[in-house]
């Protein structure tokens, strides 16, 4: 190697080493990070001793009534124990659990006192499938906990998890209090929930705190773990859509896996930490951010009953003086109402919730933000039954991509009365002449003005519109219990005939509306075959099976997709004929063929001009010349 390539090595060592540098953890990052580690591992020490001493509190409360109470531990031994195990906290060890309830219009939040936490939330304005009584249920129970773990000032680990609080109601504002020893120091939860909104906010407020924890510490440890339950009829498209989101302090919006179990390691702040099912989130938002996170994803047993478990472990700066502000969503995946949190707020502080609704890559997305989502909402706030809602959805869909259609119609229609001469042409040169073939063909081409491209752009433009659809109907809350003829949910499949054993390709239903969309299918592939140039070149003829045999693919992709979906491409389908038949009844083939031989008198008096075909001409007589050259020379040396 050369000077100028060492150098260059030793410059991209140099940048690499002094770019580790820059980014090595100060010492006190990694003094707290081993402390945040060694409380972790003492905080389970100490959470398996205080399920200890419950236990042995809950079973001198049982024996108090037996003849042999005086084997176990007295009172006096208890208390020394609880004294031993939580210190200032002891006064808060023991307690019952009792439960209490904040709700508005849209949700009802359940909190017990052992904890301090969240104990079940549901939301009023909808159901579980199958469940018209009782209100959604997002967890309940054990589904779902919420700990903080305290250091106490003589260095013992405590959950709140295992301490009772004190509750404190004042309207829509709920004061869980965690009461101490020491004479006026205690540690608030406090719940306030506004009216008409899933969102609502969680303050952890120390009140002269300085000494019962330890003041060296400047993060609280947090673990929150939920177990996701089934919602929905389609289980397949739930577990698709179900996963855990988070996003960083920049803006940027990151998952675990939805497919596998997946574990991860944030050491940067995170913004917010979304529990997410395919329809409905539960969302922890913290302004000041959650440091070195670490994420777990974990897929259930379909026969649980539960979609996904969520866990995180992860750390909040905490300030004895200062409270710890953050909030909770609790809601629907709703994209106006995600969409809402960012009004009128600055660009850095948005939220960016909206992403929770997966509507497709960025130019899909884009369509179904500019004009899928507007054109939904404005049907609908016009009172329409939802299945005329996508029938004028379907209609003004088909209206803005027609004149694209009618561009790849006149393509192929052009294509079609070259046939006769193209079949010429391929039998003046044989398959062994392919050069001179597709030279002759581009010509042919170039002289009436047609380029095989001219039918592929076209598609090409509609595409972003069509896949919009696409996402937008599995995605859509509002067709969620929705029902339509035969189907009750056009969010999930209408399985007009189901059987226990899943079959496989297929499953354990038949949905009516994908069965009538594959054959409509099938009949718009023989309506657009007929209006095609088809020759008896075997290629042509396996192309031909080929586009009969898609519809039948469709058939089994589609059988899981939501009702809606299907009945948007029954309907696209129907009118597509209707476009294809009236196209053909307005194309006059003879005078297609004699615009295109007096476009090509008018190219042959004309100038050349520059075009697709003209370059794919010229470059095919520069490899034909080539080519006869070094057939001449190969012939001479022999």
């Amino acid at each position: 190697m050369d000077k100028n390539t060492w150098i260059g090595f030793l410059l991209i060592a140099g940048i690499i080493v002094g770019f580790s540098m820059l980014n090595r953890p100060s010492k006190e990052e990694l003094a707290e990070r081993q402390r945040l580690n060694d409380s972790i591992a003492l905080a389970r020490q100490m959470e398996w001793e205080a399920s200890q001493v419950s236990a042995a509190i809950s079973e001198q409360t049982e024996v108090k009534d037996q003849s042999n109470a005086n084997e176990q531990p007295t009172a006096e031994e208890l208390n020394a124990r609880v004294q031993a195990t939580y210190g200032d906290f002891a006064v808060s060890a023991q307690g019952n659990e009792d439960l209490v309830t904040l709700e508005n219009e849209r949700v009802r939040l359940t909190f017990t006192t052992k904890g301090g936490r969240l104990y079940r939330a549901e939301l009023k304005e909808y159901k579980a499938y199958g469940d018209t009584v009782n209100d959604l249920r997002l967890f309940t129970g054990d589904e779902s906990n919420l700990a903080f773990t305290l250091i106490t000032a003589n260095n013992r680990i405590i959950s709140t998890q295992n301490l009772y609080f004190t509750p404190i109601r004042q309207d829509s504002v709920l004061t869980m209090r965690l009461l101490t020893a020491v004479d006026g120091a205690y540690l608030d939860f406090v719940y306030t929930l506004p009216q008409n909104e899933y969102m609502w906010r969680f303050d952890i407020v120390p009140h002269q705190m300085e000494q019962v924890l330890a003041q060296n510490v400047s993060t609280i440890e947090m673990q929150w773990s939920q177990l996701v339950p089934q919602q929905e009829k389609g289980r397949k498209f739930e577990e698709r859509y179900a996963q855990l989101q988070y996003m960083d302090m920049t803006g940027d919006i990151d998952n675990l896996s939805e497919q596998k179990a997946a574990r991860k390691k944030e050491s940067g702040r995170l913004r917010w930490i979304a529990y997410k099912d395919q329809f409905f989130s539960t969302v922890l938002i913290s302004d000041d951010g959650f440091n070195s996170s670490e994420l777990e994803s974990e897929p259930q047993n379909k026969y649980s009953g539960y979609i996904k478990s969520y866990n995180t472990t992860t750390a909040l700066n905490f300030d004895l003086k200062e409270p710890i502000n953050l909030r909770y969503y609790t809601g629907p995946n709703h994209y106006n109402t995600l969409k809402a949190y960012d009004a009128d707020v600055e660009k850095s502080e948005r939220l960016h919730l909206k992403s929770l609704v997966p509507l497709g890559w960025k130019i899909v997305a884009w369509v179904n933000v500019i004009l899928v989502i507007p054109m939904f909402d404005l049907f609908t706030s016009w009172g329409l039954h939802i299945g005329l809602i996508i029938l004028l959805m379907t209609i003004v869909i088909k209206l803005i991509i027609l004149p694209f259609v009618f561009k790849s119609y006149q393509s192929t229609a052009k294509m079609r009365v070259l046939k006769p001469q193209i079949d010429e042409i391929n039998a003046k040169f044989p398959p062994e002449k392919m050069q001179e073939r597709q030279q002759a063909t581009m010509a042919l081409y170039s002289k009436a003005g047609v380029s095989p491209m001219s039918g592929c752009l076209p598609m090409l433009f509609q595409m972003p519109v069509v896949m919009a659809m696409f996402w937008f109907f599995p995605t859509a809350i509002e067709l969620r219990g929705k029902s339509f003829l035969w189907a009750d949910d056009l969010s999930t499949y209408d399985s007009v005939i189901s059987w226990s054993t899943p079959i496989w390709g297929i499953g354990d239903h038949l949905s009516l509306f994908c069965i009538l969309f594959t054959i409509v299918n099938v009949a718009y592939t023989y309506i657009t075959m007929q209006t095609q140039a088809t020759g008896n070149d075997p290629s042509q003829k396996m192309m031909k099976w080929m586009m009969y045999l898609m519809p039948v693919m469709f058939f089994f992709i589609f059988n899981d997709y939501a009702a809606g979906l299907s009945y948007y491409y029954l309907l696209a389908l129907f009118f597509s004929i209707l476009q294809t038949m009236i196209f053909r009844w307005t194309t006059d083939d003879a005078k297609i063929l004699a615009e295109m031989e007096a476009n090509a008198k008018k190219k042959a008096n004309a100038k050349p001009k520059s075009g697709l075909a003209a370059r794919l001409q010229k470059m095919q007589q520069e490899q034909l010349r080539q080519a006869r050259e070094n057939a001449k020379q190969q012939a001479k040396r022999r």
